[in-house]
Formats: structure tokens, C-alpha cells, sequence
């Protein structure tokens, strides 16, 4: 019998989750579904115990419920505790919801994917929302010399930067800190867009000498075309990822938390950039 997963939004009919799922599943021989399900923006807590009590066994949770998703877990990993928010729920056999954010571990394994090293280098944040908080416990560690995140509004980088503590790594600590985009001053070598505007065409005021020499730019977004801010990296020399890798990256974690094997995510990458 085939057990049920879903991803919860609203909206959610642009998810490309239950195309990625499907190719885990085929790829591992694994007897699942997997639905996409618009839950009502009132009632996302409902909607889980709906879909658990029709046999659910697992989900993924994307906008707007990843702040309700915390609330309804009985047990929270550390990771997710840190960054207030999940995006994978398992209904555990003892009938309790475990609930975990894999964001993070997708980011940093695609960014490994692309052979960016993230072991002592400058590392800068753009955005202090909720997909940057989900991101910034694995991005430590992994061992950048410093964190750096910048936004619109400065006291909102630089709260959320004291939440992120320096983490101990050997003899050394990774250092976090943040302010507004009028302060930032260069060179980085990792540039990750964590904002949404450059979808929109929008872009904050970045200067030129942002990036180093070499230096790697990634945006979170993704699209059939580079973003504005991949578009403007470019331009200054960089090398550009989007957010397509995370995607699928971020997935297979989840994946691998319901079902215990881990897929090869190489050929579902390409599948999905044939399809953008």
C-alpha cells in the first residue's frame, strides 16, 4: 500500500514538489504519494490533522504556514528550534508530529554540489526574513570566517544576528553580524540573495566592490531567466547559482527523514532545469 505525503500551501499549484517527489520515488522504488494541498490560511493545524487522520504520513510546508507548522509539532529538532519555523512534518508511529527544516542543508548541499567552499570564507546575507533565519544554522556550520547580514531595515539584521551567536569551530569562531545595505562594504566571497525582490525586478543598493575576486553569488529564487541579482553579479565578474539546486536538495533531506534512503539528486537537477 502506498503511503501518503503532500505539501501544504496557499497557494500551492505552482509547487514543483510533487514532480521532485515522484522522481525520488521512482528513482528508490518507493511505494508513496505525494499531493500538493491548499490549506485554509486560518486553519493550517486543521488541515494537518485532517490529512494525518486520512492516513498522512508525512508533509512538506511552504508559505504561508511554516510559523503554524512549528506550532503544531510535539517534537522540534534543533535546527528547526533555531529557526522558528519547519518545513517537513512527520507523523511519527507513537502518533506525534516531529517536525524538522531542511532549507539549510539544501542550501549548503547544492552550494557543495557547485564545489563553492564555504570553510573560512566571508559570507554575506541579503534579507532578515524567515527564509534567511531557516538557512543560517547550517550555513555556520560550515565554517565561514565571518556571517554578514544586511537589510532594508538595519535593526532587523542586526537582531536577528545577535539570535545567531558566534559559533564555536576549533580555535576560531564565525562571527555574526548585521546592519543596513548603505554600510556594507566589500569584498565577499559568497553572496546569497535571501529576499524575494529581485524576482520582481527589484535590487537593494549594492556597491560594485561587493564581491571579491572570483567571488560566488547565489540567489535562494529561481526562474527560467537569472534573476536581477544574479543578472547584476554577472555582470561584476561573478559566478552566479540560483535556487533550483536547494530546491531539490532541501527535498531529498525531507525525503530521506520520511523514507530512510537518500536519493541521487544529480539526474532530478536536471530534469527540472530541462523543464524550467
Amino acid at each position: 500500500m502506498s503511503e501518503r505525503y503532500c505539501v501544504f500551501g496557499n497557494p500551492i499549484a505552482h509547487s514543483r514538489s510533487p514532480r521532485i517527489h515522484a522522481l525520488f520515488a521512482e528513482q528508490c522504488g518507493q511505494a508513496m504519494t505525494y499531493e500538493a494541498i491548499e490549506a485554509p490560511r486560518e486553519d493550517f493545524a486543521g488541515a494537518w490533522q485532517a490529512f494525518v487522520a486520512a492516513g498522512g504520513c508525512g508533509a512538506n510546508v511552504t508559505v504561508p504556514f511554516k510559523e503554524e507548522a512549528y506550532r503544531v509539532a510535539d517534537v522540534l529538532s534543533q535546527r528547526a528550534r533555531r529557526a522558528g519555523a519547519v518545513n517537513t512534518l512527520v507523523h511519527g508511529r507513537d502518533g506525534r508530529t516531529y517536525a524538522d527544516t531542511t532549507d539549510g542543508v539544501g542550501l549548503v548541499r547544492d552550494l557543495e554540489a557547485h564545489g563553492v567552499t564555504l570553510d573560512d570564507a566571508r559570507v554575506l546575507v541579503l534579507g532578515a526574513g524567515g527564509a534567511v533565519r531557516g538557512v543560517l544554522d547550517p550555513l555556520l556550520a560550515a565554517g565561514p570566517r565571518s556571517l554578514h547580514i544586511a537589510n532594508r531595515t538595519a535593526e532587523k539584521a542586526v537582531s536577528l544576528a545577535a539570535d545567531f551567536y558566534s559559533q564555536e569551530r576549533g580555535q576560531q569562531q564565525a562571527y555574526v553580524t548585521g546592519g543596513g545595505y548603505d554600510a556594507l562594504e566589500g569584498p565577499f566571497e559568497v553572496v546569497i540573495n535571501g529576499t524575494s525582490a529581485s524576482l520582481g525586478g527589484e535590487l537593494p543598493p549594492l556597491p560594485d566592490t561587493l564581491l571579491a575576486p572570483d567571488g560566488v553569488a547565489y540567489d535562494m529564487m529561481y526562474a527560467a531567466d537569472p534573476t536581477v541579482f544574479l543578472q547584476w553579479a554577472s555582470a561584476r565578474g561573478a559566478r552566479t547559482i540560483d535556487g533550483l539546486g536547494m530546491l531539490v536538495e532541501q527535498a531529498a533531506e525531507s525525503f530521506f527523514l520520511w523514507r530512510h534512503v537518500r536519493p541521487d539528486t544529480g539526474p532530478v537537477r536536471d530534469t527540472l532545469r530541462h523543464e524550467l
